[in-house]
């Protein structure tokens, strides 16, 4: 519920803040003259802010109403169900005492537990408030399935008095109930009010101690009526108000005041002086209280009788109408009274009264009476189409009632078969037309309780002797229906489609006894549908349906084209809307060709409605063009007809034009005409060219160019163009062509220069030259290079392509032929003028002798490791292409050895060097008798072997004197020195004495008294170290002088022992289809083989089993066991000394038929044994049963 808020911000702090809110009349006593206590506040706290003063949450009342903000709004619950099994009941107990409120909740239909909350009045939640006078508890029985909720109230103040609430709640379920709790006050105690005794501990020492007990401060007014008030013996609030802030300790012990701090904050409201009014000689009573539908008077009296006076509920000015009774007001002297007749909820309000500029303000809470059952319902049973009315009684008139049915509302609305009508306090529940769903239990549900009765609605016995029948008629002819039932006077209704058919001139209803017929002299197409007789009084129908049939027919001429022909214009959209007509409505298909068009298309599409069908065609292409045919289908008959779709289009583009000749500012175009004319005739082209880096094309000709050639002029040397064209008809301008290719309008190059003879070779001449001085802004394309043999006129391409290099080479030549040579540069424009040698050229090739070039690093020993590459590149001179052979030490070289030879190189190629591969490698190079020869000297390296022969030659003191010999493989490079290491013979662990040592004896000082050491030395050479070291066989014990170490000896321990089960095999329950273990352990030494069987046959590579060991752990892991898998399991262990065994029994449960063990592929004598063992131990159990 929503936190209530203050009324009016603005009213003013009353004065006596101790005093509640309470009702202006009391209550009547009771008789055993106690009165109760029907209205109170609950824990006033007076040191709380004044902000939370006037807040409904600190009240407990009987009748509690809603917050401020929510008084016009209609509290909505979810609909009433039956959950509580056991409702809390109305109790009356003295002030004092204690009492128990029990609700029960059966759990059988509920999947968890419901929410219970218990409220006081009508909205606060008694959750907030538990504490030591307020507890809930609640408790589950597994047995019974029955939650049971408990509030107890424990020693009850009279403040606890009023009317309280259960709600239960369990999904869409809810059930709530109201009880009321009465406290009696002792009838010969005291009103009187004491302030020492209320500001005393309520009971010191004990459990509540320390709890201020402010009930005392309340003004009783239902006392104050009958009985005037006591003063007490001595004002102590004149003393407190009169004395020194420095007596008030002394007071406090004078008069018995324990709680002096409560005592001061409250000294300190009380002396703050109200303001006296002016307007108002008497003011509203705080708060009043009246029940719903009772009468209520606000009264205020006022200093000056001539002053304005305002009446306000919740801000809103009241005020008086002639017709409206529900507000009176009235004048007695200086008295200004407000009647309010018939107290409903929405009344329950805070009321304000203004005179002048001075406002007073109080709060009316309105009290809800339940409504209860006087009248209960009745069982009905009665027949179908029979009228059931449920009549009940309650006791308050215009009482909101809830009609069930089974547990769930009743629908009443405007289209319900339930009405519902009430007068004055009685209330019926009217089925006008029963029927068998009719049948069930029905509940009246009010605040105060719910009554319940059974309807039994059956049904009337019904034979028919001929049923309708189904009938297809054509249109305009007669159609009849007719039937027979029994008994014959029982009238009926005729429907059709749902709906009541009532006679016309063209339709009869006929009943003849049993006979009840249908005729309609000439039918339509409206009466088409189903038609349903229907007994009055019973629920059994006779049904039959009605076709009208009427055959197709395709109306072209609402078209009105010439020729069935619809011209439309490429890219418009098409919709072709023809009327159709025929019964039932026929089956349309659009055909093109032998294609036929679909409802369900993109951009074409056929549609078809009650009167007409569509060819829509968003989207028109040319392909579109062609005869379309409609066909027309029904029960009735079949029609066609063609239309014809033509598009015309605008031209295709033309294919990209060809530039066939490039000037200095010019060139020339042609073009093919398009393939497609969109249907109209090509008038002419447009032409538009533009710069190659730019995008702004610009057109060359205003008036249509009508052939296919064109001449573009004034273009600027250098720069790259491309040009395109549009064709032209009457329907527009096509899209443009691709371009042309990117052509330059330039000039051709200078001729090359400097052209001379590089080499010549018996068969080959090889020229170079360099690039023309004037290339030109179109780059130059590469060189052309021609030559003429002396004696003919006849220039011989020699290079296919253009070459870019300014160096090429002739071949095929003749030998000792004279030729001339010519090179020409081409680029965009052509060639340039030839260059051509001066002279003729004799093919002839000039001999040089050989000339080896050894690169500095390979002059001196190449010196690499093994498995590295070795790659050698020795340069080389001579003509023609010398003979190249290599040597080793005056042998062939190794085949693992790759050589490379070239013209002008030999390449040596080793890709995993070996220590075969040292040493000194010759090559030679020859031309004709000319040789050239060079030595190459290659050291491959790897690490050494380790010394030999290491040992202890000396210990003296701290000293060790070690001996050796150089190791027998120094790795193919000189030893450079040795790495000595000691360990101590406790640790092991080495240490470095020294690196780098290059002589073969040394002495270790400094050793450590007591100690024993073991010492080892790596050669070195200049790959690294040695990859083993040689270890002394003797240790050397370095012993304080004078003093021997005698060693004791010492028996070792036999740990061997056989095996021995240390955790046995326990017998084990499987469950068929899950993974079962058995496990136990062992210990052994040596380690024992585990071996596992299953009824004494060992388990071998069987894959459904797995074992494993671990730590002296056996286990066997059992996959998904069946029945056939239990027996008796032995793990036997065993080993040199002995062998031990354990066993268990494994039982599977959940069995499998005959014929799952065969699917799975179980071995036939495995199932025979399985079901024996199956039906014995079934027969041993019946015969247990049977025994006992």
């Amino acid at each position: 519920m929503p936190e209530p808020t203050k009324k009016d911000d603005g009213q003013p702090e009353d004065k006596d803040d101790d005093v509640t809110a309470s009702t202006p009349s009391p209550p009547p006593p009771t008789e055993d003259g106690s009165i109760p206590k029907k209205l109170s506040i609950d824990l006033p706290n007076d040191s709380d802010p004044e902000s939370t003063r006037g807040r409904k949450d600190s009240v407990w009342s009987l009748g509690d109403g809603q917050p401020p903000e929510e008084i016009d709004k209609q509290i909505e619950t979810p609909p009433l169900s039956t959950l509580l099994i056991e409702k809390p009941q109305s109790g009356s107990i003295n002030v004092g005492g204690d009492i128990n409120f029990v609700a029960k909740v059966e759990a059988k239909d509920l999947l968890r537990k419901p929410t219970i909350k218990w409220f006081k009045g009508k909205w606060m939640d008694l959750a907030s408030k538990t504490g030591k006078h307020l507890q809930l508890k609640e408790s589950f029985d597994r047995f019974t399935k029955i939650h049971t909720f408990e509030m107890h109230i424990i020693k009850a103040k009279e403040n606890y008095a009023g009317n309280y609430r259960c709600e239960v709640n369990y999904k869409d379920k809810f059930d709530s109930c109201s009880f009321d709790l009465e406290i009696k006050e002792v009838s010969d105690g005291s009103q009187n009010i004491d302030i020492r005794s209320a500001f005393k501990r309520s009971s010191e020492g004990q459990d509540d101690a320390g709890e201020l007990d402010f009930s005392g401060l309340l003004k009783h007014r239902q006392g104050r009526e009958h009985k005037q008030e006591e003063v007490p013996e001595v004002d102590v609030w004149e003393i407190l108000k009169n004395a020194r802030p420095d007596e008030y300790e002394k007071i406090a012990f004078t008069y018995g005041i324990t709680d002096l701090r409560g005592l001061l904050k409250r000294l300190k409201k009380t002396k703050k002086e109200e303001k006296k009014s002016e307007a108002f000689a008497k003011r509203l009573e705080p708060a009043y209280q009246v029940d719903k539908g009772g009468k209520i008077r606000l009264v205020v009296d006022l200093a000056d009788p001539t002053v304005e006076l305002k009446w306000y509920k919740n801000g809103q000015e009241i005020r008086s109408t002639p017709n409206n009774r529900k507000y009176i007001f009235e004048h007695k002297g200086t008295q200004r009274i407000m009647v309010i007749n018939n107290c409903q909820i929405n009344d329950d309000a805070a009321y304000s009264v203004t005179a002048g500029e001075e406002k007073c303000t109080t709060e009316l809470f309105v009290k809800e009476l339940p409504v209860n059952i006087v009248k209960k319902l009745e069982p009905v049973k009665t027949t179908v189409n029979e009228r059931i009315e449920l009549e009940c009684e309650v006791s308050e008139e215009g009482a909101k009632v809830k009609w069930m049915k089974n547990g769930v509302e009743v629908p009443t609305g405007v289209r319900s078969r339930y009405r519902v009508k009430s007068e004055g306090t009685k209330h019926w529940l009217i089925i006008d037309d029963a029927t068998k769903d009719d049948t069930g239990t029905y509940s009246l549900m009010a605040t105060g309780g719910t009554t319940e009765a059974h309807v039994q609605v059956d049904l009337k016995p019904l034979k028919i002797l001929m049923d309708l029948q189904s009938v297809t008629v054509l249109l305009g002819q007669p159609l009849k229906l007719n039937c027979e039932i029994y008994p014959g006077n029982v009238p009926g209704r005729w429907y059709k489609n749902g709906q009541l058919i009532q006679p016309s001139e063209r339709l009869s209803i006929i009943h003849r006894t049993k006979n009840h017929s249908l005729d309609i002299e000439c039918s339509t197409i409206h009466d088409a549908g189903d038609y349903t007789f229907v007994p009055e009084g019973y629920t059994q129908t006779l049904s039959a349906k009605v076709h009208i049939i009427d055959p197709p027919r395709v109306h072209l001429e609402a078209l009105n084209v010439p020729d069935d022909t619809v011209t439309v214009v490429a890219g418009n959209k098409l919709r072709l809307e023809i009327p159709i007509s025929g019964e039932p409505a026929p089956r349309v298909v659009w055909m093109k060709g032998e294609r036929v068009i679909l409802d369900s298309g993109n951009r074409v599409r056929a549609e078809t409605f009650a009167d007409h069908t569509c060819l829509t065609i968003d989207i028109v292409e040319r392909e579109d063009t062609g005869n379309y045919k409609i066909v027309l289908q029904n029960e009735a008959g079949e029609d066609t007809a063609s239309v014809k779709i033509k598009v015309v289009d605008i031209p295709d583009p033309p294919e990209a034009p060809m530039v066939t000749d490039v000037g200095g500012d010019w060139c020339t175009m042609t073009w093919e005409l398009p393939r497609y004319d969109g249907g109209s005739p090509i008038l002419g082209y447009f032409i538009e060219r533009k710069k190659k880096q730019s995008s702004r094309w610009m057109r060359l000709n205003f008036d249509l160019c009508k052939e296919t050639t064109f001449e573009p002029k004034k273009m600027i040397e250098g720069v790259p163009y491309e040009v395109r064209i549009f064709a032209v008809n009457a329907i527009g301008i096509s899209k443009p062509s691709e371009p042309s290719k990117p052509f330059i309008p330039l000039a051709v190059t200078s001729e090359p220069t400097m052209l001379v003879v590089d080499d010549v070779t018996d068969t080959t001449v090889t020229m170079k030259w360099r690039p023309p001085d004037a290339i030109g802004a179109a780059g130059l394309d590469g060189y052309q290079v021609e030559y003429c043999i002396e004696g003919t006129d006849e220039w011989i391409l020699a290079n296919k392509e253009l070459i870019e290099k300014t160096r090429y080479t002739i071949t095929g030549l003749p030998v000792e032929a004279k030729i001339l040579v010519r090179i020409k540069a081409i680029n965009a424009a052509g060639a340039s003028p030839p260059r051509t040698t001066q002279h003729s050229i004799l093919v002839k090739e000039v001999i040089e002798p050989p000339k080896i070039r050894i690169p500095r690093h390979l002059k001196q020993t190449y010196i690499r490791k093994v498995g590295e590459v070795v790659n050698l590149v020795v340069p080389f001179v001579g003509k023609p292409r010398p003979k190249v052979n290599w040597l080793k030490e005056g042998q062939p070289i190794d085949q693992t050895i790759s050589i490379r030879n070239s013209d002008c190189d030999s390449i040596m190629f080793i890709r995993k060097a070996e220590r075969k591969h040292s040493g000194k490698y010759e090559l030679s190079v020859q031309v004709e008798n000319h040789i050239d020869t060079a030595m190459l000297d290659i050291q491959i390296v790897d690490l050494p072997g380790p010394p030999q022969a290491v040992k202890i030659e000396e210990v003296w003191g701290n000293n060790v004197a070690l001996d050796w010999n150089p190791p027998k493989d120094n790795g193919n490079a000189p030893i450079i020195g040795y790495t000595i290491q000691k360990a101590d013979k406790k640790t092991m662990e080495w240490y470095t004495c020294i690196e780098h040592y290059h002589r073969t004896c040394i002495t270790i000082s400094d050793l450590v008294v007591g100690n024993e050491y073991f010492f080892r030395i790596y050669s070195e050479n200049m790959v690294g170290l040695s990859e083993s070291a040689t270890a002394t066989k003797d240790s050397a014990l370095i012993v304080k002088e004078g003093l021997q170490l005698k060693i004791p000896e010492y028996n070792d321990r036999d740990f061997t022992e056989p095996p021995i089960f240390t955790q046995p095999l326990i017998n084990t329950f499987a469950i068929a289809g899950y993974n079962a273990t058995l496990n136990c352990s062992v210990r052994a030494n040596p380690r024992p083989k585990v071996i596992w069987m299953k009824n004494k046959i060992t388990i071998i590579d069987d894959p459904r089993y797995r074992m494993f060991s671990n730590q002296g752990v056996c286990t066997l892991e059992i996959r998904k066991p069946s029945p056939f898998d239990g027996g008796v399991y032995t793990c036997k262990a065993v080993n040199e000394l002995g062998e031990a065994q354990v066993d268990c029994k494994l039982e599977v449960k959940g069995g499998f038929t005959f014929f799952e063990l065969m699917k799975r592929g179980v071995p036939l004598h495995l199932i025979d044994k399985y079901m024996n063992e199956s039906k014995t131990s079934e027969k041993s159990e019946s015969e247990k049963k049977g025994s006992i």
